[in-house]
């Protein structure tokens, strides 16, 4: 049995954990809230731009895209968000037994190899020790989401599509649905699906006054979907990755408060039985004077 030292030692240790583990919560909880502001403030234009488009292009039957063009899959690039930092739970392992997976998938099919965008210190650790070769660091972009710098990856995605240097762009984040709930994320970016034309189906679109034209337009807004299609999955990974540490912190933190229980009640008892021992040795001695 551990000795009263021993004990009063451990109960230390685990209350100073204890404080940690209680800082880092709440920490996490001021970043989550940050984080689902700037996801709630750009939600609503993303939703009305994707109406918008979805509109257009219900209306305009005969656009041709080449964002929408269909290839032989011969190289794929794949953008995967991740955070910088762990202490959050299975959130990065999540992540990147998802892309594993899909990269898995995708190496058998491919002739030739396909490129990697991870975004987040934790994702191009992984990506470097399966012995592949990222396409940069965006470690920054992970900390601090920024539209400029996924503006700037789904630029250099879009010009490698429209030159045929990749055939499918693919997306993998973890999206936040509330405090305790994230979910896994894999959709295609690139090539777009348009409206199925031959369903023969009516959709009741806006009607808009547009200059030059609507498919002048169409071309336009398509970027700018994009765009704000990656940025809106950064915010939204960053969302989760906060509510998984908040979440991961409070379970830490209560394990320690159990602990310390069970701590406490072995150092009592420990106690206990070291007076009783001394008792026992004062007693024998009077006993052996009498």
């Amino acid at each position: 049995m551990a000795s009263l030292k021993e004990v009063k030692e451990r109960i230390s240790s685990v209350k100073s954990t204890q404080k940690i583990t209680g800082a880092m919560k709440m920490i996490a909880s001021a970043k989550l809230r940050k984080a689902q502001g700037q996801i709630e403030r750009f939600q609503p234009y993303q939703q009305r731009l994707n109406e918008i488009l979805e509109d257009f292009l219900a209306s305009e039957t005969d656009f041709v895209s080449p964002f929408a063009e269909k290839r032989d899959l011969k190289s794929v690039a794949v953008v995967v968000i991740s955070s910088n930092s762990s202490l959050c739970g299975a959130f990065n392992s999540n992540i990147i037994k998802l892309f594993e997976k899909e990269w898995a998938a995708y190496r058998d099919l491919l002739r030739e190899n396909g490129s990697i965008y991870p975004i987040g210190r934790k994702i191009y650790n992984a990506v470097v020790k399966m012995g592949l070769k990222p396409e940069g660091d965006y470690f920054e972009l992970s900390e601090k989401p920024d539209f400029e710098g996924a503006k700037a990856i789904m630029d250099l995605l879009m010009a490698d599509f429209l030159a045929k240097k990749i055939d499918r762009v693919e997306l993998i984040y973890t999206h936040f649905k509330s405090t305790s709930s994230q979910q896994l994320v894999c959709e295609q970016l690139l090539p777009i699906v348009l409206p199925d034309k031959k369903t023969g189906t009516t959709i009741q679109a806006t009607d808009y006054i547009v200059e030059p034209d609507k498919a002048s337009v169409i071309a336009s807004l398509l970027p700018k979907s994009l765009r704000s299609k990656l940025y809106a999955a950064i915010l939204d990974s960053a969302a989760a990755e906060h509510a998984a540490r908040t979440v991961a912190m409070q379970i830490a933190t209560d394990n320690a408060a159990d602990l310390l229980d069970e701590l406490i009640v072995q150092y009592n008892k420990t106690r206990q039985q070291a007076i009783t021992s001394e008792l026992l040795d004062i007693v024998s001695g009077s006993e052996a004077l009498k």
